[in-house]
């Protein structure tokens, strides 16, 4: 086997048809890699012997009649493998168990090779991977990283190369982070459609068994073959029928609202999700801005209330007689459950399902949600000087969803060239209702089959364009930049040499920019980089009074952008006291305001005619 050889299950099959590789020769591989771990991704790798166990079990089989022939794959250690101890990275609750969880028992019976139980945050407590006496797990792309949690060596191991996937599991985003860190697929998959029989509980109600993957197929394939009903596990579902796999260019694709959105510094991410929602609209998907408040209460939940309770109850009878046993961080978070009664959790229940009346509304004007994996990532040393703020922060975008029953699929969209964390993968999470697991697996098809965002944006020649009003981010005309490809790469102001008037425009209210000789001042905007082959198209639906021209920028810079004709001025009000446009509609009526402050954000080429012009 080389260093680096080809792990996907296309690939590992082809060497074993043509007789390059034998299930027996990749177990004496994985056995030399597995027996250094700088990385500190193992609590308990297998040993050559025993994975020769599985591997001639396999004699007389070939790729042709079990899926997963001679595929090797890493447990997080929370999960059960019969005669190996299952720890939860806590060394006084291990026991050995005779009998693999569920989805071990289904993952071996087609042909996969269990190669180690893998690192995590003790009892799946956390989202950053520092949180186990087995060491903090290092990133693998870059060790000063954390790897994500808290299926932190689940991850580490694919990325790697080691296992071509593994298992971990997800209760508040386990499975997407570290995935995400790693330039990976995480699997989320509906709630109860994979077994969490011989799973450690966190949330026994919320867990799932998720996926670490290199491709769309590798992730698919395992996860139809880990679904299924067990009649042991309480909380399992069948798979019902769902939304179908469609074109993205069919589908309505909602993100959050720009002040919704949370990057912690990190403007590289913030920058990488532009261009990930960039793509999409590139590939005809309509984006719609969505109030993301009410899955970020639903998140707030998980943590700061009594649904903390579920953890101390998975766990109880080991945590309250072996309290010091626990991880600090952990134990604080366990601890915590004691302060909660009955009646607050009776209370918090009823929040949810208020909550997920609120959320079951936003699907009636989308298809999937994709949002960034997480807004940041933090060296090993940032998260153990602030293990409780930073790990929240990781937690941002994904704690809510499966308090509300939702599938979600993680995917790479890029690196980020510069900032705070050069080199460091980003990505987004595909989320959709329950079921929708096909339709989030078909658009990462799709999505992942196109060139890199960077080059299929930029690699023709581009145009930068200064808005000022109406295309502004949040606003009704902003969808008419993003269905172009366009991608916000400033937010800054005019030299101090203009005025802004408020326009007697309708439907859409506007602004009409002007420069002046004296008596200017900085207006706020925003720069846009759209490719040059759809700059016409877009002038195409500027209107009098407004026009494209040159503005220059507080830095001197010269770029196109939104211009006014002065006749237009005779019936217009001049603004430019307030600095820019948005800080002009926060003063007028709500009635007003609601108009302008995103009422028709993300609005696509149906309603063109109708907002045609504007800037």
């Amino acid at each position: 086997m080389d260093d680096t050889p080809n792990m996907t299950i296309a690939a590992l099959h082809a060497r074993y048809r043509d007789g390059s590789l034998t299930p027996d020769a990749l177990v004496e591989s994985i056995a030399a890699r597995t027996a250094h771990d700088p990385h500190h991704a193992w609590i308990r790798a297998l040993t050559r012997d025993e994975m020769r166990v599985y591997a001639r079990a396999l004699d007389g089989r070939s790729p042709d009649d079990l899926p997963l022939y001679g595929v090797p794959f890493a447990i997080k250690d929370n999960i059960d493998l019969a005669g190996v101890p299952t720890t939860a990275a806590c060394p006084e609750f291990a026991y050995t168990p005779e009998r693999s969880a569920a989805v071990v028992e289904r993952l071996i019976a087609a042909g996969a090779i269990p190669i180690g139980k893998a690192n995590l945050d003790q009892f799946a407590t956390g989202l950053n991977g520092t949180r186990s006496p087995y060491g903090a797990c290092r990133n693998a792309l870059d060790p000063k990283y954390v790897s994500g949690g808290s299926s932190s060596g689940s991850a580490v191991a694919v990325a790697l190369g080691v296992a071509s996937f593994s298992l971990g599991t997800d209760t508040a985003g386990s499975g997407r982070v570290p995935a995400m860190f790693h330039g990976l697929l995480g699997v989320k998959p509906t709630v109860g459609t994979v077994s969490t029989r011989g799973v450690v509980p966190a949330c026994k109600s919320l867990d799932c068994v998720s996926i670490f993957a290199t491709c769309v197929d590798d992730a698919q394939t395992v996860l139809e073959i880990a679904q299924g009903i067990d009649a042991d596990d309480p909380y399992a579902r069948a798979v019902e029928p769902g939304p179908l796999p469609r074109a993205i260019g069919t589908l309505r694709i909602g993100v959050p609202r720009e002040a919704q959105r949370a990057f912690f510094g990190n403007d590289a991410f913030a920058k990488l999700f532009d261009e990930a929602v960039a793509k999409f609209a590139s590939l005809g998907a309509q984006i719609v801005e969505v109030d993301f408040e009410p899955l970020l209460e639903t998140a707030r939940l998980l943590y700061g209330g009594p649904f903390v309770a579920e953890r101390h109850a998975g766990i109880r009878a080991f945590f309250d007689a072996h309290e010091d046993a626990v991880h600090p961080v952990v134990r604080g978070i366990v601890a915590s459950a004691r302060a909660y009664t009955a009646t607050d959790a009776f209370e918090a229940f009823d929040r949810l399902q208020t909550l997920r009346a609120r959320a079951q509304r936003i699907w009636q004007s989308i298809d999937t949600i994709v949002m960034p994996t997480a807004g940041t990532i933090y060296t090993i040393e940032q998260m153990l000087e602030k293990p409780v703020e930073y790990n929240s922060n990781l937690g941002y975008y994904t704690n809510f969803v499966n308090l509300l029953d939702l599938a979600a699929l993680a995917i790479p969209t890029g690196v980020a060239a510069d900032g705070p964390t050069p080199g460091m993968p980003f990505g987004v999470t595909l989320v959709g209702p329950a079921f929708s697991d096909p339709m989030l697996l078909g658009m990462a098809a799709e999505y992942l089959a196109q060139p890199a965002t960077r080059a299929s944006v930029h690699a023709a020649p581009t145009i930068e364009v200064a808005v000022v009003g109406a295309h502004l981010t949040g606003q009704p005309l902003n969808g008419q930049l993003i269905e172009r490809a366009a991608v916000r790469v400033a937010t800054t102001t005019t030299s101090p040499h203009y005025r802004l008037y408020a326009l007697d425009t309708r439907p859409v209210a506007k602004p009409g920019l002007i420069r002046v000789d004296a008596h200017g001042a900085r207006i706020a905007l925003e720069v846009w980089r759209m490719p040059v082959a759809h700059f016409g198209s877009f002038v195409d639906l500027i209107g009098s009074p407004l026009g494209i021209g040159s503005v220059e920028l507080d830095d001197g810079r010269v770029v196109k952008g939104f211009i006014c004709e002065p006749h237009a001025l005779s019936t217009a009000r001049d603004i430019t006291e307030h600095g820019g446009w948005l800080a002009y509609l926060a003063t007028r009526a709500p009635a007003s305001a609601a108009v302008g402050a995103g009422a028709g954000a993300g609005v696509g080429a149906s309603a063109k005619a109708e907002l045609e012009g504007g800037h």
